[in-house]
């Protein structure tokens, strides 16, 4: 008779026990600044990313044309991912050679890591942030005015950063929105003259902007437009 297979199941153990010596409380304290920075991680990706401006950009864009639901908000978000890690690709090429693998070879410690990593993030968010916007928040928080860039808290850059990303979002919007809000304008113009009244606008204008933006490449415009406009240090 065949023997019955038994295949062993793997356990599983969770237990908090006392620490032996500082060692232990550290690696328990890196543990959870790990899932902390883990749980973080998509805030970190929206804010301090060019994620932003992208992402309004585009929605400015669904908007203006006239169509809410295409693209989908998963390919509008997919693209807008994927422009984030082209355009910060040197960024994080530099946290990974300088933070991130002399950490794992044990050369350097987590602070020091900590410290290379924040040193390219932080300059690609000054060389994108307004000085009007920084000190928006240097003066609200009363702190001292720094003395150099290196000096300048992330809890002053950060919503400094992103607030001038959605102001450079907002005035890519307004410039995309002007051409299709004339087509609507000249239709609803044409269609009143011609005692359409009850013909909604939308239903002429849309095959007109479709057939600009496409004439146009709209895609390859605005793709190329958002790219050029950030500055990496």
């Amino acid at each position: 008779m065949a023997q019955a297979v038994t295949f062993p199941l793997p356990s599983i153990r969770i237990g908090v026990e006392e620490a032996t010596g500082p060692r232990d409380v550290a690696i328990a304290l890196e543990v959870l600044a790990l899932l902390t920075i883990l749980t973080l991680a998509p805030a970190i990706l929206v804010l301090m990313t060019s994620f932003t401006r992208i992402v309004v950009v585009f929605h400015f864009l669904r908007q203006a044309i006239g169509i809410q639901s295409s693209p989908p908000n998963q390919v509008v978000i997919g693209l807008s991912l994927f422009m984030t890690f082209f355009i910060m690709k040197p960024v994080w090429t530099e946290v990974y050679e300088n933070a991130l693998d002399p950490y794992l070879e044990d050369q350097i410690t987590y602070q020091e890591a900590f410290a290379n990593a924040e040193k390219p993030i932080r300059e690609f968010m000054l060389v994108n942030t307004r000085e009007k916007d920084l000190a928006l928040f240097i003066k609200a928080a009363k702190a001292e005015r720094p003395e150099n860039r290196d000096s300048v808290s992330l809890l002053h850059l950060i919503p400094a950063f992103v607030i001038s990303e959605l102001k450079t979002a907002f005035i890519i919007g307004f410039v995309i929105y002007v051409p299709f809000l004339i087509i609507d304008m000249v239709v609803a113009s044409v269609l009143l003259a011609m005692g359409m009244m009850m013909l909604p606008p939308v239903m002429i204008s849309l095959p007109f902007k479709l057939m600009l933006f496409v004439l146009v490449d709209g895609w390859h415009l605005i793709a190329g437009s958002l790219i050029r406009s950030f500055a990496i240090p």
